[in-house]
């Protein structure tokens, strides 16, 4: 079943609980182990308090069928290191990379925070659209989105790629292993 969504910026508090909600709903620990590879997780947990943070700095990407949020794409930038142990150390591991032979310490870079598709929405493009409208949003301010990817989560790498992502690097944090992955909006 398709359903009417549509795309746009956090505007409010109530759409900022609605993430909150989502988050907790597809939590690594709240999803079944034998159902990561065919429905994804997620694993940062984020308060109320720091998702209002962030959305003052960056608002974050949802998708909405009628008043609901069904999906969503953190947006973060240098302002969240310090915030959050999982954003600080991906950060860290970003800025000692290169990419096309520059550091990427010196570029002004966004990362998705975090990703999440209901598991009602799932395969109906709704990653792949949260992606063109982050893409259309913010690739004025940053040339490059960057985020990383669990090894547990197939489902999770094979949506980055198909939206344009490359795998840079891979790092092993928390007891698991992370693929680091770039998608660069200037060549596309």
């Amino acid at each position: 079943m398709t359903h009417h969504i549509t795309y746009h910026l956090t505007q409010n508090s109530i759409e900022l609980k609605q993430i909150k909600s989502l988050q907790a709903q597809h939590q690594k620990n709240a999803v079944p182990k034998n159902l990561w590879a065919s429905q994804g997780f997620v694993t940062a947990e984020y308060t109320l308090q720091f998702l209002e943070e962030m959305h003052l700095q960056n608002p974050a990407v949802i998708a909405k069928h009628q008043d609901k949020v069904v999906g969503y794409a953190l947006v973060a930038d240098r302002s969240s290191v310090g915030k959050h142990p999982l954003l600080d150390n991906l950060f860290y591991h970003i800025d000692l990379l290169e990419y096309n032979g520059h550091s990427l310490a010196a570029v002004n870079y966004t990362v998705v925070g975090q990703l999440c598709v209901g598991h009602t929405f799932s395969g109906q493009g709704v990653a792949q659209n949260l992606y063109k409208h982050y893409q259309h949003c913010y690739a004025a301010r940053f040339p490059y989105c960057i985020t990383d990817v669990d090894r547990n989560n197939p489902r999770s790498l094979k949506t980055h790629i198909r939206a344009g992502f490359q795998r840079l690097h891979t790092i092993s944090y928390g007891g698991a292993s992370w693929d680091i992955v770039l998608w660069d909006w200037h060549s596309t």
